[in-house]
């Protein structure tokens, strides 16, 4: 009888800490690109998303991209069109007209976005 409350006890420990590692879970983006840029150019922005879970029932289910507060790209992915691996990198040309914050979110199908990752690029 013994043994199987400790079963139940180490079963629980056991549930408790990889239930809160899957809370933790939440996709990340983050944004590179040139910090000034003339004004009139067209830069690159690379978007990199980090996700431990790429799995059918586990994944990335959208990233967004805005600059000034107007979407710029988007990616939606479903179980049976996931991105290519838990971590990856999509790019984006801009045309930098003033000086633009951009911002990028990806958000997990089970357990959500970790928030907007913002990068500025200033005129030179």
């Amino acid at each position: 009888m013994r043994r199987i409350g400790l079963f139940f006890i180490v079963l629980l420990l056991v549930i408790g800490v990889f239930h809160g590692m899957a809370l933790a879970d939440k996709a990340a983006a983050t944004i590179e690109g040139p910090a000034s840029a003339a004004k009139g150019s067209e830069v690159t922005v690379k978007v990199t998303v980090a996700h431990s879970a790429n799995s059918a029932t586990h994944y990335t289910e959208w990233v967004n991209v805005t600059a000034g507060g107007k979407e710029i790209a988007r990616w939606n992915f479903t179980s049976s069109q996931r991105p290519e691996a838990a971590a990856f990198t999509r790019e984006i040309k801009v045309t930098v007209l003033d000086t633009m914050e951009i911002k990028a979110e990806a958000g997990c199908n089970v357990h959500g976005s970790k928030g907007p990752s913002t990068f500025k690029i200033s005129i030179k």
